[in-house]
Parts: structure tokens; C-alpha cells; sequence
């Protein structure tokens, strides 16, 4: 069993990441089981036999409250979740003796040891689900169960703001509804309970073993930086080590080496880029492949401007306020595709938080306008997150890409540390929703390694893409573009890489580009093409 304590969550995204999982538990994509253990948004939510009637707020409440409302496919009636609440979502393939009762009834027994480990009395009565207390009601259970797999689950009040619970006839039943900091006169977070639950959940559902990963929330070495260095300051004629060993860096090993070579290929790509006006991610991310893609033809241009409205503590492209969006840079970077007669043409952009649809109309004019000019070009698109908006993503996949591309970057623990505004599940969401939108196309996502992961966790990271349905994944060693950026934790050994590669193809993925020098776009074409 692999259980992931996601942190915060809105329950849209949840809901679809949920329904990614139990797919691919169902269909036979994994053959893991999963809890996945979430926080989430304000949300009202019914369940297919709810009765409308026990929610007591109109839609101009909700609005005052910032609460949403779903009517979802679970068992169980009407029910909140919100912040100071721990909602669990097992993804657990049952055995065919054990129908839905008896799985609720273990779903209980396992809230019920918990809450006793933190000295809390609490029972099951006959008739009803959840868990009780004198003080009340202190959990809520709701599943669903399909294709002999679980959905939906349990949600404990910790510290839950139970104010929202008077708009509502929780269930149906008018009675009280309590916390965990009402009865013990103290706050039990997410962590600590996650820590007496799991023991429980294991036992009582007989578990042989467990992969567990979570969610670090406190900021490390994370930071706001200013990017003003490159990496291209060099002259046609010099032959250079890319990046220099940074002071307190350990040192380079030799399959880190790359060479600068600016032959004819290089330098005229280099000037259609900057005829045209156009940026690419080679340059502005510092790529150590440039020399090698340019060379032979290829670049990766990156639309939106050059100015990320995020700040990555591993990233060199510069953050700060962005410009305005040049409407006519799809006809650019489309002419830009057809003077180099593209097979394959890979687009990536910068955030843009501060567009309404994050930029996703630019991504999908510049599809259609190479898709006019080439047929015969697959078009790879390298997306950023669209802070979860499911229209932004529609808007790009209606275009059609041949491969819808957004990367993880790292592991679930080391998120927030290194993503700014960006959120694992949020990106897992994401890239099953573009698989849906196509389950033709090719979903793509990429991994960085030597930030501080363990092998462990990525390779618990290559069983969650694949759970989703990721189709190709890549996974490169993290080089520091600055000393204002984070430092290298370690240098990756190639016989690493090799042993991502061997899980990948186990697993099932498509196809694993893993390599020291690997990037997202790094043999694009070659894997399409391997598939």
C-alpha cells in the first residue's frame, strides 16, 4: 500500500485524482493499493442519495462562506469538508468476501484505535456510519465501491472550523458535531494523527506492506531570487565545461562534463530565434544539452515572455512582473517550427499567474498555427500548472497536441520546498484530466534528481505517474544555475539512472528517458517515436 499525505487540496482536483487512481487500481494500470490523505477548501458536498433539503445555506451563503458544493458519487448524505480536517481517500481493491459493510465497519475500527491511542473514547452505533463521542460526532465516513475498488472515505474534525457544520443536517442527523481540539482541549495536527491513524489502517486491513510519503509543509532553504545570470555569455570559438563548479558544490564528476560547441547549425538557429523575437527555454533555463538540440536543429521556445511570475528555487529562468502577451507570437514561433522543417516541435512557457486562463489560449493558437504550416509536425506542449483551472487545460487539449507535457519536478516531500505555488496533486490531477481529454495522445511529466529526494521516494513518485496514466517520463540530474539558487544535494550515478529506467518499464511506463544530462524535452522526438 502506498499512502501520500497530500496537504491542502481543492476537492475538484482531489475528486479527479481520486477517480485517476481507482481507474488505474481497476483496470489493472497499478497494482497498487493507495490512502491518500488530504486537507481541503471549504466544501459542501451530497452524496447520489443526499437529500438537498439538509443544506441550509443558499448560493449567496456559499459565497460568503468561500464554500463549494459538489454532488458527488458516494454513499451518505450531506457532509462538510474544510481546513482543521483530515479526509482520507483509500483506493483499495477489495477481496470479493468483503462487501461494502464490512469494509466501512473496518474503515471504523481503525478511526475508532486511532482516536483511543490519543486518549479519546469513541464507539460506532448500529444503524449509522462515522465515529462518535460524547461530545458527538468527530468523524464522517462515505464511500464508493466500483469494479470491486473503494472510493471516497473518512474525513476526522481536528481543529475544523464547526461553524460551518450549523449550515448544514450533517447526514441527516440532528445531532452534534465536534472536533478533536473540543475534546481535548488542545490541537492535534494533521501529522500527528496521520501518525496513530496509519498504524491502525495497516492492521486492520491486514496491509504486508507500506510506502509512505508526505507532504513537508515547513519552508527550508526556499527563497525569492532575482535571476540576472546566464550561462551564454561565451564566444563562438571557445570549447568550455558547461557550469562551472559552484563554491561549496561537491565536486563535478566526469559524466556531468559537457562541451561547447558552436558549430553553423548552432549559431543560424540562433539567429532565427532572434530574428523572429523569440525566447527559448534552452537559453533562459541554461540547458546542458543546448549545444547537442541546436546543433542538430531542435529547440524548445518558450511563449509568454521571458519573466516567470513564480520563483522555483531550482530554476534559472528570471522571475518578476511580466510583460504584456504578444498576441502574434504563435504566428512567430509557428514560422519559426516551418523554417526549420520540425518533426517534432516542443513549447513551454513561463507561469502566468496573472492571466486569466494562464496563458493557455497563446499555447493553443501555437498549436493550431504549426498544425496549419506542418501536418505532418507533432506538436509537444510543456505546460505549466494553470493554478488547477480544468477550462485552461481544456482550451490547450482542444488544440490537440500530440503530447501534453507538465512536469512534477521532484517528490512529494520536497514540493514545497522547491515548487513555488505548485502542488503534487495538483500536477497528478492535471495530467490525468489531459489523459482523459485524449486517451490517444501521449501524457508526459519529468522528474529532477540531487535536490535532497532518496531513490526510495522517486521511485515511489515514477508509481504515482504511472497510476494516473503518464505515458513517458524523464528524469535529469538538477544542476545550480547560481549560488542564489538551491544547492546540489549529490551528483546522481549513471547505474541510478539506469535503475529509474528498469522501475519505469516494470511499472509499466511507456518509456523513461533517465539521465544525468536528461531534461524535459531532451529525445523528444525519439520517444514518440518509441512508442
Amino acid at each position: 500500500m502506498r499512502i501520500r499525505w497530500l496537504g491542502r487540496l481543492p476537492y475538484g482536483e482531489a475528486w479527479d485524482l481520486q477517480r485517476a487512481f481507482h481507474e488505474g487500481r481497476a483496470n489493472g494500470r497499478s497494482s497498487d493499493d493507495y490512502l491518500l490523505l488530504l486537507e481541503h477548501p471549504p466544501t459542501y458536498t451530497i452524496g447520489r442519495n443526499g437529500d438537498e433539503t439538509h443544506l441550509l445555506a443558499d448560493d449567496a451563503l456559499l459565497r460568503e462562506l468561500g464554500a463549494e458544493l459538489f454532488h458527488v458519487d458516494r454513499g451518505g448524505d450531506i457532509t462538510f469538508h474544510g481546513p482543521g480536517q483530515l479526509v482520507g481517500y483509500p483506493i483499495l481493491a477489495l477481496p470479493e468476501a468483503r462487501q461494502v459493510v464490512p469494509y466501512v465497519r473496518r474503515l471504523e475500527q481503525a478511526l475508532v484505535g486511532a482516536l483511543g491511542d490519543l486518549g479519546v473514547a469513541a464507539w460506532t452505533e448500529d444503524g449509522y456510519t462515522g465515529v462518535w463521542t460524547d461530545e458527538g460526532k468527530v468523524a464522517a465516513i462515505g464511500v464508493r465501491v466500483s469494479r470491486g475498488v473503494t472510493m471516497h472515505g473518512f474525513a476526522v474534525n481536528l481543529d475544523t472550523d464547526l461553524g460551518f457544520f450549523e449550515h448544514i443536517n450533517p447526514c441527516g442527523l440532528a445531532r452534534p458535531v465536534t472536533s478533536l481540539v473540543e475534546i481535548l482541549g488542545r490541537k492535534v495536527s494533521h501529522e500527528e494523527f496521520i501518525d496513530v491513524l496509519v498504524p491502525w489502517f495497516v492492521k486492520v486491513f491486514e496491509v504486508d506492506e507500506v510506502e509512505e510519503q508526505r507532504a513537508a509543509f515547513v519552508r527550508g532553504t526556499g527563497r525569492v531570487f532575482d535571476v540576472d545570470e546566464r550561462m551564454l555569455n561565451i564566444q563562438p570559438s571557445e570549447q568550455v565545461v558547461v557550469r562551472g563548479r559552484l563554491a561549496g558544490e561537491p565536486p563535478r564528476p566526469d559524466w556531468m562534463k559537457v562541451k561547447a560547441v558552436m558549430d553553423d547549425s548552432y549559431l543560424d538557429l540562433k539567429k532565427l530565434m532572434r530574428s523572429q523575437s523569440l525566447n527559448t527555454v534552452c537559453e533562459e533555463a541554461g540547458c546542458p544539452n543546448i549545444y547537442e538540440c541546436w546543433g542538430s536543429g531542435t529547440a524548445t521556445l518558450m511563449l509568454l515572455g521571458d519573466t516567470c511570475t513564480r520563483a522555483c528555487s531550482f530554476c534559472d529562468v528570471k522571475t518578476g512582473k511580466p510583460g504584456e502577451v504578444d498576441i502574434f507570437e504563435p504566428l512567430r514561433a509557428a514560422e519559426a517550427v516551418a523554417q526549420m522543417g520540425l518533426k517534432h516541435a516542443v513549447m513551454t512557457s513561463v507561469n502566468r499567474d496573472d492571466l486569466q486562463d494562464g496563458g493557455a489560449g497563446i499555447f493553443a493558437q501555437t498549436i493550431e498555427e504549426i498544425n496549419r504550416r506542418l501536418p505532418e509536425c507533432d506538436v509537444e506542449v510543456l505546460i505549466p500548472d494553470f493554478k488547477g483551472d480544468k477550462e485552461a487545460l481544456e482550451i490547450v487539449m482542444a488544440a490537440k497536441p500530440t503530447v501534453l507535457n507538465h512536469n512534477t519536478e521532484t517528490v512529494l516531500r520536497l514540493q514545497r520546498d522547491i515548487r513555488t505555488a505548485a502542488n503534487y496533486g495538483r500536477s497528478l490531477a492535471l495530467l490525468a484530466r489531459a489523459k482523459w481529454h485524449n486517451p490517444a495522445g501521449l501524457v508526459k511529466s519529468g522528474l529532477i534528481v540531487g535536490m535532497g529526494e532518496t531513490e526510495g521516494e522517486v521511485l515511489g513518485a515514477l508509481a504515482d505517474l504511472r497510476a494516473v496514466g503518464v505515458d513517458v517520463v524523464t528524469i535529469g540530474q538538477y544542476l545550480r544555475p547560481t549560488r542564489r539558487h538551491r544547492p546540489i544535494d549529490r551528483y546522481v550515478h549513471p547505474d541510478e539512472f539506469d535503475r529509474y529506467s528498469a522501475e519505469g518499464k516494470r511499472l509499466g511506463i511507456g518509456h523513461v528517458e533517465a539521465g544525468p544530462l536528461v531534461r524535459s524535452s531532451y529525445h523528444a522526438r525519439e520517444a514518440v517515436a518509441a512508442l
